[in-house]
């Protein structure tokens, strides 16, 4: 038990560094802008590479997170994080900084679906809510960290944010080659594996489908909401870098309390689908009441709630995705990540161009898809294979 702890406390540092990586870029790219000369079109292309590289190799990390093991996917995704930080650092070029991008992507899509596969592996069903929500915490509270890390030393120079980056994620690399040993199959997982199919038809398994289909939906939506939030602000409410910074920052400490705190209580008391439901009906709601709210302490409100009907919906359709997935643990892993990075890449896409029709567009568009998502999970059947 002791050593399940460690190993637990370990995977979620991992997570932890890998997301404060990725935070740490967000303070510092007006002055990499200004210093290299880059366009705002550069910049959104630069992050598309990271998400479009997760997208592509999520589903092979998936399967050789499977066939290969967790710890070997884990360990490598964590020395190419830190090889991706400390390019960036160093990078004077567009296409050196895309290298990087790339390789960010690369190690994402390692990382994420071993982690969630190793975590599956080590705990119970009975267990696994409260780590997959400490594991959803990790996540968030990394990425609140991280700019707040980046802006302090961006003081020292511009660059020793990527190298710190990169020292965290070695040094966790080597703690995680040293220390993790790789887990036993959990025989509940085993006695609990679906039918087989090959390749991607898997990916259409009725039990998979609908929970895919929902990952998209909500990180859709919450992409849409979070990739505008300090445009729509500033521009219907005249916010100030520091407003925006103070409701983002309290947003995902709520979401980050509520993952850590309500999660595994409320998934006990509904079970993962009544979870995932009620979820994606109060983002609905208050997505959709960003359009309408005027004061400050409304917006503040409402931001904080939204995002912990986000950060409750996570952990719950992995959760579920875990318990129906047998031996098949980093497939639905790689799954996960592919949905979210399909996601991540077309909702802020499509909305900027509602937004540049009316700024509320956006979050009209969000409210509506997540609406699809509470009908889907009407007619979603929890499979006989999950045990209450």
């Amino acid at each position: 038990m002791k050593e399940q702890r460690v190993t637990l406390g370990l995977l979620l540092m991992n997570l932890f560094i890998a997301f404060i990586g990725i935070g740490l870029i967000i303070p510092v790219l007006p002055t990499l802008m200004n210093e290299l000369q880059l366009s705002g079109q550069v910049i959104g292309y630069l992050t598309a590479a990271f998400a479009v590289t997760q997208l592509i190799f999520s589903p092979l990390a998936g399967r050789a997170a499977d066939k290969y093991g967790r710890k070997i996917m884990i360990v490598l995704g964590l020395f190419i994080f830190g090889a991706s930080e400390f390019l960036f650092g160093l990078g004077t070029t567009v296409e050196v900084l895309f290298i990087s991008r790339i390789l960010g992507g690369i190690s994402a899509a390692f990382i994420m679906p071993a982690v969630t596969a190793f975590i599956a592996d080590i705990t119970t069903m009975e267990t696994r809510p409260k780590a997959l929500g400490y594991m959803s915490a990790a996540i968030s509270t990394g990425f609140i960290i991280g700019p707040g890390i980046g802006g302090f030393l961006a003081d020292i120079g511009t660059r020793v944010p990527f190298f710190f980056a990169g020292a965290l994620g070695t040094i966790a690399g080597i703690l995680s080659l040293i220390l993790l040993r790789e887990p036993e199959r959990n025989a509940e997982n085993i006695e609990n594996a679906p039918v087989q199919q090959s390749g991607f038809k898997r990916i259409f398994v009725p039990m998979y489908f609908v929970a895919f289909i929902l990952i998209f939906v909500a990180s859709f939506g919450l992409a849409a909401f979070e990739s505008f939030f300090s445009l729509f602000v500033d521009h219907k409410f005249g916010f100030t870098p520091m407003d925006i910074a103070i409701i983002i920052t309290g947003g995902a400490i709520f979401g980050a309390a509520a993952q850590i705190l309500l999660f595994d209580r409320l998934a006990r008391l509904w079970g993962e689908i009544k979870l995932i439901r009620y979820s994606l009906i109060l983002s609905a709601i208050l997505v959709f009441l960003m359009t309408v709210v005027h004061s400050y302490f409304a917006i503040l409100l409402t931001t904080f709630i939204v995002f912990v009907g986000f950060d409750l919906f996570r952990p719950a359709v992995t959760s579920y995705l875990s318990k129906i997935a047998g031996n098949e643990q980093g497939f639905v892993g790689g799954m996960n990540s592919m949905f979210t990075s399909l996601a991540n890449i077309f909702g802020p896409i499509l909305g900027g161009m509602l937004f540049d029709i009316d700024i509320n567009y956006p979050y009209y568009f969000a409210a509506v898809v997540l609406a699809f998502g509470i009908l889907l999970t009407l007619i979603w059947k929890k499979p006989s294979t999950i045990k209450s």
